[in-house]
């Protein structure tokens, strides 16, 4: 069972915004970590780097900074070509060819955080034309999206976006930065990272993504002293970012910028939570 959640004085919103943001909260919060544990295993003896040239080359080509702070992926244009896309199969089928337990955990932690995003753009590429993840989905239940819908195979076992995120990443590497790493194809989220996750990088990246989104006003907007809006991810995710709304201001003071971090320290009005579920395209 969940923690209760500290009790948040919010703003009230026009009746429809409330009830989109409710409906797509709803496959999101409060969901704990739980191992799968039949991924809880590691060769530390194994050296070997797993190639994510392929998903490099694709992040070069389709994937773009944009001017509002929100990286776009073109999924129209990586769907118009058939070479491509083919190319994003088969890293995809490469990956699913390996059985990652027979790696050393740093490198099972890029090689999952590298199949999760480039497999979310695959779900998202294959259903192109849409205007939100929301609306890919295998269950009969509107806008709940394609977290929980079986899209690869490792090692024998069937794989959601949900067992990667929640059932291996999490648990094995319970750290709230995971959160700026994967990518759920959103304008709301964490920036789609310009470069693939590896070993050696991880740690960079992770503190990067982590101060990009808070110092950007979807992670963190001070509308007044008395109000401010926040990601909803901190809601959703509480329990990694301390499980308390005293934890996340803790969390958003360690990696905003002086200005925004002495105006969290001395905050002391209504926080509200945001998040915008339109698709992260061009």
């Amino acid at each position: 069972m969940n923690a209760p959640k500290p009790a948040t004085t919010k703003r009230s919103r026009p009746a429809l915004a409330l009830a989109v943001v409710c409906l797509c909260a709803g496959a999101f919060a409060d969901q704990e970590p739980e191992l799968i544990p039949f991924w809880d295993a590691s060769d530390e003896t194994n050296s070997a780097m797993i190639d994510h040239a392929p998903w490099q080359a694709l992040l070069a080509t389709y994937l773009a900074p944009h001017p509002s702070g929100v990286n776009r992926f073109d999924y129209a244009a990586l769907k118009a070509d058939a070479d491509d896309l083919a190319r994003l199969n088969t890293y995809l089928d490469v990956l699913q060819a390996l059985d990652p337990r027979t790696y050393a955990r740093g490198e099972q932690r890029a090689y999952w955080i590298n199949f999760y995003n480039a497999l979310t753009v695959k779900v998202v590429t294959d259903a192109y034309p849409v205007d939100t993840i929301k609306s890919i989905h295998e269950s009969w239940i509107p806008l709940v999206g394609p977290w929980g819908d079986v899209h690869a195979r490792v090692a024998g076992q069937d794989l959601t976006l949900d067992n990667i995120e929640h059932g291996i990443l999490r648990p094995i590497w319970p750290d709230g930065r995971i959160h700026y790493a994967v990518n759920c194809a959103s304008i709301g989220c964490p920036n789609l990272a310009t470069q693939v996750y590896t070993a050696a990088n991880m740690e960079r990246l992770l503190e990067a993504g982590a101060r990009e989104y808070v110092n950007h006003p979807r992670g963190v907007d001070i509308v007044d002293e008395d109000f401010m809006v926040i990601s909803s991810i901190y809601d959703w995710w509480i329990l990694d970012f301390g499980n308390s709304e005293e934890g996340v201001l803790e969390h958003l003071v360690q990696y905003a910028d002086d200005e925004l971090a002495a105006k969290l320290r001395d905050f002391a009005g209504a926080i509200d939570y945001d998040y915008d579920w339109d698709l992260n395209q061009p």
